[in-house]
């Protein structure tokens, strides 16, 4: 439980931006599929929340706060290509559109932002970029 605190805390000590882009993505994949738990997709989504989510904790623990924690994001690949095309082929409410739109865009962005992280960690950025007693 320390390791999901510090964590948390981590989080909350970064740039004002980045609290409010990882809330975004908090949003899209960890709130609004509560309101559409009748769908198999707000389901999955979850699911690759919570797995992704202690991936990124697991590497808290072992490796700090550092720019390979992008990795826990890498199980958004298949799932975005996975909600795209459900999104594609099946007819859902407008809402449920709009969220699974936004969900493919925000972890699509986000994908690209981790991977230049986890390229920078490889290349030699290996400290924590915050720093929280553990």
């Amino acid at each position: 439980m320390h390791t999901v605190i510090g964590f948390m805390v981590s989080i909350w000590k970064m740039p004002w931006y980045w609290r409010i882009w990882i809330g975004l993505l908090m949003l899209v994949n960890g709130i609004a599929p509560l309101l559409y738990l009748d769908t198999i997709e707000s389901k999955v989504v979850l699911t690759v929340f919570v797995i992704a989510a202690l991936t990124q904790v697991i590497i808290f623990h072992y490796k700090g706060f550092v720019r390979l924690l992008g990795i826990g994001h890498i199980y958004w690949i298949p799932l975005i290509g996975w909600v795209l095309i459900r999104l594609i082929e099946e007819p859902f409410i407008e809402a449920v559109q709009i969220w699974m739109g936004s969900l493919i865009v925000l972890n699509t962005t986000s994908l690209i932002i981790d991977l230049a992280d986890v390229i920078r960690y490889w290349r030699g950025e290996k400290s924590a970029t915050i720093t929280v007693p553990r």
